[in-house]
């Protein structure tokens, strides 16, 4: 089977944010392997929100309490095991861990059960509407955890030792580098193979037109839903390691500032292009390390940038490169 264009650019693209590690490695550049892992990252919370935005049309601007979710899940279970203290006794006792395995697993299912109980309130409604309820869910989740002091409150939460995997030393940079390009390597083939599915075709009908998928027997709600969840499933991984990257959570990750530079990841990049999240997100570490000590307002390229792309090239940098997406099929 030939490969198309968008899977080429993927293996491209991945290929080259991998010989970036290796060549920091060989050369002794240990930040620029922190800089690519908080690319990557970001990237895969990008992708997490494509499953929503890029196929289904759910403009949602409350992806950070996904993100937010998986980070505290790392904290609260980390710090727990730092203390030696149970996170409860009654009616099981439930211990803290250290193990990323773990951790992973609950960021994942507190994610998704939360993006399945707000998705089933949110994606009752449409457009403007959608956008304000799930940018109030996520002000709601910053506001709770800023006034919860058993976690650190505002101020957050430090975790002083990086959480473990089974025969791996998490603390060198390039061996934490490949988990999380495992997961954006695994993210991005999930994201493809979604796309290219039945499922994905009828998410793709749901947002272009609804009328006529309920005409044919099928509830555009559900198929929303189960993208939506999914989509908060991803995002709250990234959340997770984002957390075990810095070995810090705070209420930030939370805020609305977050869920807007996760939807900057995915126009940047392209909207509903495979590889537009990691191309998005690269480049926004990129611009964020080099402006960022040139200037305070290194944002101001990056709004310019993202004005130019908005008013013509519509498909992202991904786009402007490959041109329109190919049709399903």
């Amino acid at each position: 089977m030939s490969l198309n264009r968008e899977t080429t650019a993927s293996l491209i693209v991945m290929a080259a944010l991998l010989s970036t590690v290796l060549w920091a490695e060989a050369t002794g550049e240990p930040f620029t392997i922190t800089l690519a892992t908080r690319a990557a990252i970001f990237a895969l919370a990008g992708i997490g929100l494509n499953l929503a935005l890029g196929m289904g049309g759910m403009v949602s601007l409350g992806h950070a309490v996904f993100f937010g979710i998986g980070g505290y899940a790392m904290g609260i279970l980390a710090s727990h095991a730092q203390t030696f203290t149970p996170l409860t006794t009654w009616p099981i006792l439930i211990e803290g861990t250290n193990a990323m395995p773990v951790i992973w697993l609950v960021a994942v299912i507190s994610s998704a059960l939360a993006a399945l109980a707000i998705g089933a309130l949110t994606l009752r409604t449409s457009g403007v509407y959608f956008i304000m309820i799930t940018l109030a869910f996520g002000q709601m989740f910053y506001y709770f955890m800023t006034g919860w002091p058993a976690y650190g409150g505002e101020d957050g939460l430090s975790i002083y030792v990086r959480n473990g995997f089974p025969g791996l030393n998490t603390l060198d940079p390039i061996q934490f580098f490949a988990i999380c390009f495992a997961f954006l390597a695994c993210a991005l083939w999930l994201y493809i193979r979604v796309d290219a599915s039945p499922f994905g075709l009828t998410l793709s009908a749901a947002r272009q037109n609804e009328a006529r998928l309920r005409a044919v027997g099928i509830d555009p709600f559900r198929i929303r839903l189960v993208a939506f969840t999914l989509s908060g499933a991803v995002t709250g991984l990234a959340g997770a390691l984002f957390a075990d990257l810095n070995r810090f959570v705070s209420p930030a990750m939370f805020s609305w500032q977050t869920s807007g530079e996760i939807v900057i990841f995915v126009i940047l990049g392209g909207v509903g292009r495979p590889i537009g999240p990691v191309v998005g997100a690269g480049l926004y570490v990129l611009l964020e390390h080099t402006l960022g000590d040139v200037s305070d307002y290194w944002q101001i390229v990056l709004g310019a940038i993202l004005l130019a792309i908005v008013l013509f090239a519509r498909g992202g940098l991904t786009g402007l490169v490959l041109g329109r997406p190919l049709p399903h099929g």
